[in-house]
């Protein structure tokens, strides 16, 4: 069976495992995502965001902490929008159990898009795009992280299991649905190249400021062995767009 979008994470066991992966210290999220997302995005006093695919929002939890206005949060799966609900309990924050495709998407009215490793389950980034900009307030930011398109041009190399010992990069430039084995499941996501990417957002209207490929820094890791592994291949793509 075959899983698009969120829906794999309302399978109790795949959400299970995904959380206790997502969670660790060493995970790319942690060590390597995060960083880059935390930099890019910058001051965030005062701002509105809107985050698609919040999953349990505890992104969301860390924004309003740090001094966020308020918070809103686009999730598909039904298991992690009761999980970013109870993660925000009493704080200035909204959750949609909606996915990024069929939000509606209000106009003029977010200081700052976010999305974390989310935008590779989307099949038309090119109306997400335009959704995207048109909800942004004049001069806002959107900033996002995909998977590395070096990593989703092929699955072959994952015959070997969920920790590949080498990595095969093929039909980089055939662009499309990838079908992913993950954590036991059969999870569908687009392949696309780093220039498709940078001209969908460009025909939106965006201007690129930054772009991140996940470069592993030492201090945010705890294990040697996985900052060396995480050093063959980059894993992340992220970008930082104004409108």
């Amino acid at each position: 069976m075959e899983f698009r979008g969120s829906s794999v994470y309302d399978q109790t066991d795949f959400f299970t495992n995904y959380m206790n992966r997502r969670n660790r210290k060493d995970s790319p999220n942690n060590a390597i995502e995060g960083p880059i997302m935390t930099e890019l995005i910058g001051n965030i006093q005062n701002k509105a965001i809107l985050d698609l695919g919040c999953g349990d929002a505890s992104f969301g939890k860390e924004l309003l902490q740090l001094g966020a206005r308020h918070f809103t949060g686009v999730e598909g799966s039904e298991q992690m929008v009761e999980a970013a609900r109870f993660n925000l309990l009493k704080l200035d924050a909204t959750i949609h159990k909606e996915t990024m495709e069929s939000y509606q998407y209000p106009s003029d009215s977010y200081d700052l898009v976010t999305s974390r490793f989310a935008i590779h389950y989307v099949s038309d980034i090119n109306r997400l795009f335009q959704n995207i900009y048109q909800t942004l307030k004049e001069d806002g930011k959107f900033v996002f992280s995909i998977q590395h398109p070096l990593t989703t041009s092929s699955f072959a190399s994952k015959q070997a299991g969920d920790k590949r010992g080498n990595w095969i990069v093929d039909d980089y430039f055939r662009d499309g649905e990838r079908k992913e084995p993950w954590i036991n499941q059969v999870v569908v996501k687009y392949h696309r190249t780093i220039e498709q990417y940078f001209m969908a957002l460009r025909q939106a209207g965006f201007t690129v400021v930054d772009l991140r490929e996940g470069t592993p820094m030492r201090e945010h890791f705890s294990s040697e062995e996985e900052f060396v592994r995480r050093q063959r291949i980059p894993v992340v793509l992220a970008f930082g767009c104004v409108k």
